[in-house]
This record gives C-alpha cells, structure tokens and sequence, in this order.
C-alpha cells in the first residue's frame, strides 16, 4: 500500500497544505486542502474516502472533488467516517444549500455520493489492483467534534494515523497492540507556550505527545503532522528535546510529498 502525503499542515500559507494522503490511487484519507493538488484524471480514479471529522481542514476538497469529475464516472464516490460524521456532513454540507446533496443526484438510485458508515473497533477491507487486501479501521480519537483516527495495514504491515486529537490513553493502546506498526502519524499542533489552546481545543501539544510517546517500543517511525503554521521548528525542537533519551523510535516531522509504504 502506498500513501503520498498531498497535505499535512495545521493550516495554508507558503505552499502550506491541509490533510489528505492519496491510498495507491484510488482513495483519500481525509479530503483537506491536499487534494486540490490532484489533477482532474487523478480525482476521477478516487472510489473511496475516508474522513476523520467535519472540520473545514479535513473536508474542504471533497464537494469540490464530486462537482469536478462526478459526471465522468460510472460509479458513485464512497464516502467512509463515523455515522456521526456522515450526519454532520449531510446536515451541514450536503444540504442544498451549501452545496448539492449528490447522495441524490442525478438520482437516489443512481447516485454519485453513497454514505458508507464504518464505526469503531470495525474493519472495511479493499483489495488493491493487485488482488492484495487493504484494511481501513476507525480508532478512538479525542477532539471536540466526533471524531476518529485511522488503522491501515497493507501487506508489508500496519500505519496508525491519529486523526486530530488531544492525549488519552486507548490511542498508545492501540499502537502497543500492533506488532506490525511501521508508521505512527500524530496530531501535534501546538507547541509548550499554546497548552491552554490545545487543551480548549483537543489538539496535542508537545509535551503532552512526548509523554503518551515516551516508551513506545513497536513503532520505528513517529511521524509528526497538523503542525501550526510558523510553529513547526520550536514544536519539533521541543519535542525532540523532550524524547532525547528515547531511542526506541526515530521522531520527524511528515512532510507533503512524501511517499509511505505498509
């Protein structure tokens, strides 16, 4: 399975862009400002996308993304994510009026958009063109909205993305619980001196990441994404300190075009 980070920023600016990882070449995870990089051939081929939550971040292509090539397939587009997700989505963009419900159009029965509920602790498996299975599984996330991260295990063997999320304790869980982790992708959006507003907000901030990190024994590779624009240098130097005794794992900053295999 192969992930190309198109975004992984906190937010815009400087060629800045926000979640999306392109899955081999026919599905999103989460559908952020990333996936505005994509060509019209390159959305066309999207079957599938999964989505973390309903911010602005996570989902600003995707009614874009079915206005754009929507007409040219022969199948509809499956749209993944906690029920509740799904609901927010259809309340609040697939409404109408701010966009189309294209779960409806051009008709109920032939539609472009189907709504594919996927909840925790379940596994959706897609084999890819190759026949080999990929497995989708939504984790528990904690933020201020409803929310998941996402376990994915390809046949060379598992990434755990952690969605935004502030710390508690069934995401290390989770990660202990995969012997086959090759890649741990986490929310860390504010460094020490913004606490207050990760806290308000359920996002990691560093100190808090490196103490839910510190340990972790089964993860080579600690990949830090949704860092604030400007922020980034002081929250890896921060984190980095922080961990310095801790060589079980190597911790890095994601960066957009970057290329991962599971």
């Amino acid at each position: 399975m192969r992930i190309e980070i198109l975004g992984c920023s906190g937010g815009i600016g400087d060629d800045r862009r926000t979640t999306a990882f392109l899955i081999d070449d026919d599905i999103l995870l989460d559908a952020g400002s990333g996936a505005l990089r994509l060509s019209r051939a390159a959305l066309a081929r999207i079957d599938h996308v999964f989505i973390t939550h309903c911010h602005l971040d996570h989902i600003l292509a995707l009614p874009l993304l079915l206005d754009s090539v929507a007409g040219e397939r022969d199948r509809p587009l499956q749209l993944h994510a906690l029920p509740e997700v799904l609901e927010i989505l259809k309340d609040h963009i697939f409404n109408w009026r701010i966009w189309p419900d294209f779960s409806r159009i051009p008709t109920v029965k032939q539609a472009f958009l189907r709504y594919a509920p996927i909840s925790i602790g379940e596994t959706f498996s897609l084999p890819d063109a190759s026949g080999a299975r990929r497995d989708f599984s939504p984790i528990p996330a904690f933020h201020v909205v409803p929310t998941s991260g996402y376990l994915l295990r390809g046949p060379l063997g598992a990434l755990l993305f952690s969605g935004d999320t502030g710390g508690h304790p069934e995401f290390r869980e989770v990660a202990e619980r995969q012997p086959d982790l090759r890649h741990l992708l986490v929310d860390c959006s504010y460094a020490n001196a913004q606490k207050d507003i990760a806290i308000a907000s359920r996002h990691f901030y560093t100190d808090e990441l490196a103490a839910d990190l510190a340990g972790l024994k089964n993860c080579p590779e600690v990949w830090v994404a949704h860092m604030k624009p400007g922020a980034e240098d002081t929250i890896m130097q921060e984190l980095m300190a922080a961990l310095a005794s801790d060589t079980s794992f190597a911790i890095r900053p994601l960066m957009q075009d970057q290329i991962l295999h599971i």
